[in-house]
């Protein structure tokens, strides 16, 4: 039996209406430069099912906020308490990502490799940890599950999620790479997902 939306479904429109202008500003910003960026260096692994998985777990969120009930196979019946604690989880993932955009800067790239005139961010969330955009979009993502009440979404989410993970190694070897003792010492300061205390 299909979860009833309301008012869930409006939340997530709502909350994909504010984030998106944002999220575009940044990008559309970070690609001034028009430099192109060498995506192979992520790995095949990474190459072959990151952006595949994202692009399913995409089709089926915008399934949910277009029509809900197209995702009434995978719907879920949970508490409205718990799905209100994926509003709150949600609106944080969205206060994180937007924290960690603009801390980024022309920084921005949606790959392992940097641009040619980046910068060591340290500075916003990047102070306590070093992939903060990674546990802003855990936070959205399983906000949004939980507010759609879907396993579907959810388990695409946690694979992409987990991809990002397995693909930080590279990406921090790049990192060290471009950066050296720099990165090195940022590294020793700060923990990778969760705040060094």
């Amino acid at each position: 039996m299909p979860v009833p939306n309301e008012p869930f479904h409006g939340i997530l429109v709502y909350g994909m209406l504010l984030l998106l202008p944002v999220m575009l500003f940044f990008r559309i910003r970070s690609q001034s430069t028009r430099e192109s960026l060498d995506r192979r260096q992520e790995g095949w692994f990474i190459l072959l099912t990151l952006r595949p998985f994202a692009v399913v777990a995409a089709v089926g969120f915008i399934s949910y906020l277009v029509n809900p009930e197209s995702m009434a196979w995978s719907s879920l019946p949970l508490p409205r308490p718990l799905r209100w604690a994926g509003v709150g989880l949600g609106a944080a993932g969205i206060a994180c990502i937007i924290w960690t955009f603009a801390s980024l800067g022309r920084n921005l790239t949606d790959t392992v490799v940097t641009r040619k005139a980046a910068t060591l961010v340290t500075h916003g969330p990047y102070r306590f940890v070093r992939h903060p955009f990674y546990g802003s979009l855990a936070l959205f993502f399983f906000g949004n599950a939980l507010i759609a009440a879907n396993w579907f979404m959810m388990i695409c989410w946690v694979v992409v999620i987990g991809l990002l993970v397995i693909r930080t190694d590279r990406e921090e070897a790049l990192l060290v790479a471009r950066f050296g003792e720099g990165y090195r010492g940022y590294m020793a300061r700060t923990g990778r997902f969760f705040p060094r205390f």
